[in-house]
């Protein structure tokens, strides 16, 4: 094994041990705990910085950095939980800036998915267009003040393990990267 290529596997370790551990969590409690997210943001940087240096926290810092200020916005406004918020974080630690953007949007991508399908499932379709129309119109006209019932805070609404979808998006990504080079050498 090259000595670049056991830094990768225990980078990948750490971010797919992350997201399991969180997605499982998720599942199971509908929430992301402290205790697991910010030690493993720690631990995100501290390997990083340990396997490649300046670089590495450079990288690391820049990882969490990209996920925690895209999702800022929606935490602020309550759409997403500050678990899920400091996740994400925590994942950008262990991958860089480019994994996590690429793990990001998968994220978003699958909790749009699973969105769509509780949402159908549930039969809310007319009231989740109520809702969004609600939404757009009170941001657009800087009047979030009506907007309050369409939170995180109302119960009444459907509300997706974002764990989950992290922890599909981190896996599906490593699976895609090892298949990749696997093919890669072959050829």
């Amino acid at each position: 094994m090259g000595s670049g290529l056991w830094k990768e596997v225990v980078i990948s370790a750490g971010a797919l041990g992350l997201a399991s551990w969180a997605g499982w969590l998720d599942w199971r409690l509908r929430k992301i705990p402290n205790w697991l997210t910010v030690p493993a943001l720690l631990v995100g940087l501290v390997v990083s910085s340990a396997l490649w240096r300046w670089p590495g926290l450079k990288a690391s810092l820049e990882g969490a950095g990209i996920c925690l200020g895209v999702l800022l916005p929606v935490v602020l406004v309550r759409g997403l939980g500050a678990g899920d918020w400091k996740l994400m974080g925590a994942l950008g630690s262990f991958l860089g800036p480019q994994r996590a953007i690429v793990i990001l949007l998968g994220t978003v991508l699958i909790a749009g998915l699973m969105s769509v399908v509780e949402i159908v499932r549930q039969r809310k379709v007319q009231e989740t267009f109520r809702n969004l129309v609600t939404l757009f119109v009170a941001y657009s006209t800087f009047r979030v003040n009506n907007v309050r019932a369409i939170s995180l805070d109302n119960p009444g609404l459907l509300k997706i393990p974002f764990g989950v979808a992290a922890a599909l998006s981190t896996g599906s990504f490593f699976v895609t990267v090892f298949v990749i080079r696997f093919f890669h050498k072959l050829g």
